[in-house]
């Protein structure tokens, strides 16, 4: 699984804004701030960002909660407790749930109501959900919460904050959510640690390396007193879209890495094969005004920029070939339009992160509603839009790592990039794996959100399968990393395979990096552990940094449309 993509600050000085116009100051273009530098995030004042979220959820950033927030809360609280006096039934606060939803509950009977619902909902199966995910879920019912339309206590958000800051992460499995009432099962394993039952992880430590406890013992070694719940409670911290939400954020971040490092690796096939650069003119690419076309195409010009090997055959008596292949020349169009998916899905996030999900949920003058904010749906469709993306980003890498292995496509390149032909195979399996992987993305990219089932007795009729979009996404981000690094690593060796020719210096420094970990052409060695430690600097973000490093100065002064 996704191995955490971290540094993306400097991502931004490569996005063409609203207007096509470029982003000039290369102030920006620094790392995303280290871990041990990470400054505290506050919930309550303003709605989450998405690099707030990745900060909490990947680098353990602290914690902390408004006094405004805790003022609202108190007085929403105030409500319930008023209402939970009323001989008349009130959803949610003095009632059952599902069918016995008018049902009026004896005060003496509603805490065990409470905890009923949350042991009964903690219904997940199969492996462990990663921790930067339980993370990301946890914050983000944090923040609904402390909007003070939930109708909590003070203490429950005070909990929320600690665990978190005490590194306590319940144990949630992977199955278990239909993404209708929110992520009711996910978020059920969390308020079950947060009363005290269930197990959790402590510390940052993999599942590998740290056994489960139970939650009773991490909150007392934590000095938190476990939660017994009150009215209205329970259902305020099960009803959300969080574990998709938090996904999503996750997502977004990682293909902001993912798609810099595509342009990177097409500027590879395309030098390393003789490929022309003119397609990526500024001209043609105003004549189809699309952002993140323009913003692809932008980023290969500067990668290619001052390539001896691009300028050894501009001449055309040097090159007779008219035209490069669809995967070469047309890798702006593919990776533009998974970039414009990608900043829809991302206008999405950001109006969840703004929202507050809870049923009931109590409203500014008062009232409390039943309401069907809790549908995934919204979150639920871009999660699969952007599993889509991500496949085609990974195909059309792959028929670019593909022509460099052929011998009668790669313009002079040995066969598979082997040191000795009929001796060596070079890359030829390493194509199989990229080959497989991209297999598996088209099968991930099917919708999950069209799947809708009915549950609980047919109230919950159609669901948004939101949970299991973002659980393949997932799966595909990494996928995708997977096979951009086989690019990376097939552009490099056929780079060094053009000598006496040489790269750019955007090229060449990517090269550099990766000649690091992997050496350069040779008889065939082991070559898994090639894969994986490119792999590496790909999700760690170094091979997208490197080429934005060296191509500050091109990058710095952009070419004009004529």
């Amino acid at each position: 699984m996704l191995s955490g993509i971290t540094d993306t600050g400097w991502q931004k000085s490569l996005v063409v804004g609203a207007a096509g116009e470029w982003n000039r100051d290369m102030s920006s273009a620094v790392p995303f701030a280290r871990p041990d530098a990470l400054p505290a995030v506050t919930v309550g004042e303003r709605p989450l960002t998405i690099d707030e979220v990745v900060a909490v959820a990947r680098h353990d950033a602290p914690v902390r909660v408004s006094a405004e927030a805790f003022a609202r809360v108190a007085r929403s609280r105030a409500l319930v407790e008023r209402l939970a006096d009323d001989p008349e039934p009130h959803y949610g606060i003095s009632t059952g749930f599902g069918a016995l939803a008018t049902t009026f509950i004896a005060p003496e009977r509603r805490r065990q109501l409470q905890a009923s619902l949350i042991r009964s909902h903690a219904a997940g199966t199969g492996a462990e959900v990663e921790r930067e995910v339980v993370r990301a879920l946890m914050l983000l019912r944090l923040q609904t919460l402390a909007s003070g339309h939930t109708g909590v206590r003070p203490v429950v958000v005070e909990t929320y904050a600690a665990m978190l800051d005490a590194g306590i992460s319940p144990v949630v499995r992977e199955y278990g959510s239909l993404g209708c009432s929110g992520d009711l099962a996910p978020l059920s394993h969390v308020a079950l640690a947060a009363m005290g039952e269930g197990d959790v992880r402590v510390g940052s430590g993999s599942p590998r390396d740290d056994a489960p406890v139970p939650a009773a013992d991490a909150l007392a070694a934590a000095g938190i007193v476990p939660l017994v719940l009150e009215e209205k409670e329970g259902l305020a911290l099960i009803n959300g879209t969080d574990g998709m939400l938090g996904m999503l954020a996750l997502a977004l971040h990682d293909l902001d890495t993912l798609l810099v490092t595509a342009d990177l690796a097409a500027a590879l096939s395309v030098e390393s094969q003789l490929g022309t650069d003119a397609v990526f003119a500024a001209d043609l690419m105003a004549l189809r005004p699309q952002l993140g076309q323009a913003a692809s195409a932008a980023n290969l010009r500067a990668f290619l920029a001052g390539s001896p090997i691009v300028a050894s055959h501009r001449d055309p008596a040097v090159c007779t070939r008219v035209q490069d292949a669809y995967s070469l020349r047309c890798s702006p169009q593919v990776h533009g339009a998974a970039r414009d998916t990608v900043e829809h899905a991302r206008s999405v996030a950001e109006r969840e992160l703004a929202s507050v999900v809870d049923n009931p949920v109590i409203t500014a003058d008062g009232r409390v509603e039943s309401n069907g904010n809790f549908h995934g749906a919204p979150v639920g469709y871009v999660l699969d839009f952007l599993a889509i993306a991500a496949a085609d980003v990974a195909s059309i890498s792959e028929r670019r790592t593909d022509r460099a292995l052929d011998r009668s496509r790669s313009h002079g390149l040995p066969p598979f990039l082997a040191d000795e032909v009929g001796v060596d195979s070079g890359l030829m399996i390493a194509q199989y794996a990229a080959a497989g992987i991209v297999s598996e993305l088209k099968r991930l990219a099917v919708p999950a959100s069209v799947d809708s089932i009915p549950s609980s007795a047919m109230q919950e009729d159609h669901v948004s399968m939101g949970w299991a979009a973002a659980r393949k996404l997932r799966r595909g981000i990494d996928g995708l990393a997977r096979v951009l690094a086989i690019e990376v690593i097939t552009g490099c060796r056929a780079l060094d395979l053009r000598a006496p020719l040489q790269p750019g210096e955007v090229t060449g420094a990517v090269r550099a990096l990766v000649r690091r970990s992997v050496a350069g052409p040779g008889p065939d060695r082991f070559v898994s552990p090639e894969l994986e430690a490119v792999t590496g600097l790909v999700l760690a973000g170094e091979i997208a940094r490197t080429a934005v490093g060296a191509a500050a100065p091109a990058l710095t002064t952009p070419e004009d449309p004529a």
